[in-house]
């Protein structure tokens, strides 16, 4: 055990910042971040129809719910272990107190290049689908680099102001995304030209060949849900709040998405939907709406598409320059990181995260158009954001949150091994123990398919390229942990402990006789 002694040199440097802001948010707000991250409209449209497409089973409705179930019961250890840490770092502090200092550090940047990956990849497709859409309807040809480079302004403009406003622009674009999937959803229904079966809710339909592809699919569709505790200094309550918005958006998430595939699936046909989303991708849902409700509500759905992905952007954003303040404030990353406004938002690590993915972007831009990427794909040349951007760095970050949560899980079991605190063993080890294994095998399975995931005939540099940055960066964070160990022992015990409201510019230190 640990307790404050002395003036943190990270708030030494910069006394004037308030940190961050204290007491903001609810739980309607928080699980409106958490559920903007998963991007529903565009799990609806895209992600579904990629795993029809792939998978070529009709058992991904109850994918979604499984995963569902499976996050549920990780997030039964994960929010009991969250009643006693509040961190913006979150993944961070978890498994550097419930494992060790060198993995928690090593987590923190397998993290940062996980939500970055994400983040920077759904710019790909941001970029390319606005791109699209004004050419089709006002036949203006635009670079797909153009709004995106105009995208990540707008998103570091809205990360560097206080945290509810992020919240309220979330929560609007996300209830017009639910508003929109549910009148497809109804619309579906309607149509139902082989009626309303139940054929894509059998078991036998999930349980067969392909569950782990279906699972492997569905889970990118969750990643953010885990995010309610990156925001646990700023919600109002905590102890109460982080854990009902992460099994609200799990819940709302599971059984939205569960709903809405089985609806399209019935709108299309069960015996039609695989073929129909090999076919068509995801254009299969705006096909649908326009040839069943007309051009103009198809527009409306393609337009709130393109503010889910915004969505998701700002959400991610959002979590990336909360981990650098934490790392910041705790020694791990330059102090300056830690630099917040007055408006309590953690302004340097927002503009750290504009900087990457700007720099990423320009990478892929040069590559596409100065060093020909995009003509190495030959017919596929104008999908090059899409095929590179998107499909590589999206699947890279999912693969590395779900290791990261697998990991969590044994940070839960390691967390209340000593001490319980009164909580039951379900709590402290059964579930923690059945959804760290559940995980791990999930995360064994995108290793597995991940040439299929990139959509690769045969594997390439990449295969192996973009998986082994999620091993590299954990290795780099255990190494550089071992090194603050040795040079800087003041900084290495602070090191995932700079949590509580009150507790920044602080320093731990080892009290004798307590664990």
């Amino acid at each position: 055990m640990s307790t404050p002694t002395a003036q943190d040199p990270a708030a030494q440097a910069a006394p004037h910042d308030p940190g961050l802001s204290r007491r903001t948010l609810g739980v309607p707000a928080i699980t409106l971040m958490i559920i903007a991250a998963s991007a529903p409209l565009t799990v609806v449209a895209g992600g579904v129809t990629t795993s029809f497409a792939v998978t070529e089973s009709l058992g991904v409705p109850l994918g979604f719910l499984l995963i569902a179930v499976i996050l549920t019961v990780f997030a039964v250890g994960y929010t009991a272990m969250g009643r006693f840490i509040t961190n913006a770092g979150a993944f961070y502090a978890y498994i550097a107190q419930g494992i060790g200092r060198p993995l928690g550090v090593g987590a923190s940047l397998v993290a940062l290049v996980s939500y970055n990956a994400m983040q920077v990849g759904i710019y790909g497709l941001f970029g390319f689908q606005l791109s699209m859409f004004l050419e089709a309807k006002f036949g203006f040809a635009s670079p797909w680099w153009a709004w995106i480079l105009l995208c990540i302004v707008i998103v570091g403009v809205l990360g560097v102001n206080r945290v509810d406003l992020s919240a309220k622009v979330l929560g609007v674009l996300v209830g017009l995304e639910f508003l929109v999937v549910i009148v497809f959803d109804i619309i579906s229904l309607t149509v139902a030209p082989e009626g309303v079966s139940t054929a894509t809710l059998a078991p036998s339909a999930l349980f067969g060949p392909a569950l782990g592809l279906i699972l492997v699919f569905g889970v990118a569709a969750f990643m953010g849900f885990e995010g309610a505790a990156i925001y646990g200094e700023e919600a109002k309550d905590p102890k109460r709040t982080v854990p009902r918005a992460t099994y609200a958006a799990v819940a709302i998430i599971g059984v939205f998405y569960a709903f809405s595939a089985w609806a399209f699936s019935v709108g299309i046909g069960p015996s039609q939907i695989v073929p129909a989303s090999q076919e068509f991708g995801p254009d299969l849902m705006f096909v649908f709406m326009t040839d069943r409700a007309g051009v103009l509500l198809a527009d409306i759905m393609t337009l709130l598409f393109l503010t889910s992905l915004f969505a998701s952007l700002q959400s991610f954003h959002n979590a990336v320059a909360r981990y650098f303040y934490s790392l910041g404030r705790e020694g791990v990353l330059p102090a300056w990181f830690a630099r917040t406004s007055r408006a309590g938002a953690p302004w340097a690590g927002s503009v750290a995260q504009t900087v990457i993915a700007l720099v990423v972007v320009l990478g892929f831009i040069l590559a596409g158009e100065v060093f020909g990427g995009a003509a190495a794909l030959g017919d596929s040349a104008f999908l090059y954001p899409v095929l590179t951007m998107f499909t590589w760095l999206t699947n890279t970050g999912a693969a590395g949150l779900v290791l990261l949560m697998a990991v969590i899980a044994v940070a839960v079991i390691g967390f209340f091994r000593r001490d319980r605190r009164g909580l039951g063993v379900w709590t402290t080890v059964i579930a923690p123990a059945v959804s760290g294994l559940a995980l791990l095998w999930v995360f064994v399975m995108i290793l597995q398919n991940f040439p299929l995931m990139l959509g690769q005939e045969q594997p390439d540099a990449t295969t192996f390229v973009l998986p082994g940055m999620i091993i590299a960066a954990a290795v780099i964070g255990i190494v550089w942990a071992l090194v603050l160990r040795s040079s800087r022992p003041e900084t290495y015990r602070r090191i995932g402990h700079g949590t509580e409201p009150g507790a920044y510019g602080t320093v731990l230190v080892d009290v004798p006789g307590e664990a």
